[in-house]
C-alpha cells in the first residue's frame, strides 16, 4: 500500500506542495480557497501527516510519557486513566509505562521515553535510584513527580499529606479498645513507604496503642506481601485485634488470608487500607480506608506538567487525606450484632417453629 504524501495533496489540491504544508499545519498565511481546497484533497486522500518527521523538525512531539509503579494496582491504573484523558483534553497523548516496582524495569522505560523525544514525562518513581531519573532533569525534559518522590532532585511533585488520614485511623482504632494493632508497611526505599511508616509511628503513642516493633510487618505494595504479613502478625503470642495496611494491593492480601483462615473481618479483627478503590466500599463487609482523590492528582499531575513545559517552575502540591470509615473497622459488638441480625432475617422458617 503506497503512502499517502504532502505532494499527493497539493497535486490533487492544484497548489504547490508549500502551500499544502501551510495548510495542513495550521499557518494562517494562506487563501481561504487554499484551505478549502487542501482540507478537501486530505479528507479524500485519507492524508495523515507523518508525525514522527515533523517531531524531526519541530522540538514538540505532543505526547507525554507516565509512568506508574504497578499498573496491576488499582491506584495506579486509575491515576493512569486520569492522566490519559486530562492530557487529551490539552491536545497531548500518553505514552505508558509499568515499572512493576522494580528500578531496572523503570530505567528502561525512561530511557525509551527519552529516546521517543517525549515533551514532558510524569513519574511515579521506584525507590532512590536517581541515575536514569536524574538525566531526564540533566537533559532538561519537563519532569514531574507523582505520588513519590526521590530525595535530592528537585522538580514539582504532587502527593499525598498522609498523617491526617493515619492518624484518625490510629485514633478511631484506639476509641473502639484496640491497644494492638498490626501496620504492614510498605517499602522504606519508597518514599511513600517511608512517609506513611514515619506517620504511624507518630500517631500511635499519643493514641495510647502498643508500640511493640513485632506489630510491624514490612511488605512491598503488592498483594502477596499482605498476606504474609497478616500471616507473621496473627502468629504473636499476643496477635493484634486490628490490622492497617500501607496500601490497596497489600490490603486485598491481607483480605484473602483473612478469608480463608475464617476469621470475620470487622467482627474478630478490624481492617483498614490506604488508599480507596471503587469496589472497596462494595465488599461484604465494606473496607475502611484513608482516602486520597486519584482524580486530583492525576488532574494536578498534568497541570503542573504543561506549566513547565511552557518553561515554568511552579510549586509542588500536598493533596489531603482523610479516614473513611465503614463496616471493617466498626464496633465489633455493634457489627456482630447487626450480622446475626441479618442473618435471621434472611433465614427461611423452619418448620414446626413458630
Amino acid at each position: 500500500m503506497n503512502t499517502v504524501t504532502i505532494k499527493d495533496v497539493a497535486a490533487r489540491a492544484g497548489v504547490s506542495a508549500a502551500t499544502a504544508s501551510r495548510v495542513l499545519s495550521g499557518n494562517p498565511a494562506t487563501s481561504e480557497d487554499s484551505r478549502r481546497l487542501v482540507e478537501q484533497a486530505a479528507r479524500d486522500l485519507d492524508f495523515r501527516p507523518n508525525l514522527q518527521a515533523r517531531a524531526l523538525r519541530s522540538t514538540r512531539t505532543d505526547t507525554i510519557g507516565l509512568l506508574v509503579s504497578d499498573v496491576r494496582n488499582p491506584f495506579f491504573a486509575d491515576l493512569a486513566h486520569t492522566v490519559e484523558q486530562a492530557a487529551l483534553e490539552t491536545g497531548y497523548v500518553t505514552m505508558l509505562g509499568n515499572a512493576n516496582e522494580r528500578a531496572e524495569q523503570q530505567n528502561r522505560y525512561l530511557d525509551t521515553l527519552i529516546a521517543r523525544r517525549v515533551d514532558g514525562v510524569i513519574v511515579a518513581p521506584q525507590g532512590d535510584d536517581t541515575e536514569t531519573v536524574q538525566q531526564l532533569v540533566d537533559r532538561g525534559i519537563p519532569t514531574v513527580f507523582v505520588d513519590r518522590v526521590v530525595p535530592g532532585i528537585d522538580v514539582p511533585t504532587v502527593t499525598t499529606d498522609s498523617s491526617t488520614g493515619i492518624r484518625q485511623t490510629v485514633e478511631h482504632l484506639a476509641a473502639l479498645g484496640h491497644t494492638r494493632i498490626g501496620y504492614i508497611a510498605g517499602p522504606q526505599s519508597v518514599s511513600t513507604g517511608r512517609e506513611r511508616f514515619e506517620a504511624y509511628q507518630d500517631a500511635i503513642t499519643p493514641a495510647g496503642v502498643s508500640a511493640d516493633p513485632d506489630l510491624v510487618v514490612f511488605g512491598d505494595f503488592q498483594a502477596a506481601s499482605g498476606s504474609a504479613g497478616v500471616s507473621a502478625l496473627l502468629a504473636l503470642d499476643e496477635p493484634p485485634t486490628a490490622i492497617f495496611a500501607a496500601d490497596s494491593l497489600m490490603a486485598v492480601g491481607a483480605i484473602a488470608i483473612l478469608n480463608r483462615l475464617g476469621l470475620r473481618i470487622g467482627v474478630d479483627i478490624a481492617l483498614v487500607a490506604f488508599d480507596d478503590i471503587e469496589w472497596f466500599s462494595l465488599l461484604e463487609p465494606a473496607l475502611s480506608v484513608v482516602a486520597h482523590s486519584v482524580e486530583d492528582m492525576g488532574r494536578v499531575a498534568v497541570e503542573l506538567l504543561l506549566d513547565v513545559i511552557a518553561g515554568n517552575h511552579p510549586a509542588s502540591v500536598r493533596l489531603p487525606s482523610e479516614l473513611i470509615v465503614r463496616a471493617s473497622s466498626a464496633d465489633p459488638i455493634a457489627t456482630d450484632r447487626q450480622t446475626a441480625s441479618s442473618r435471621s432475617a434472611n433465614e427461611p422458617s423452619r418448620p414446626g417453629r413458630n
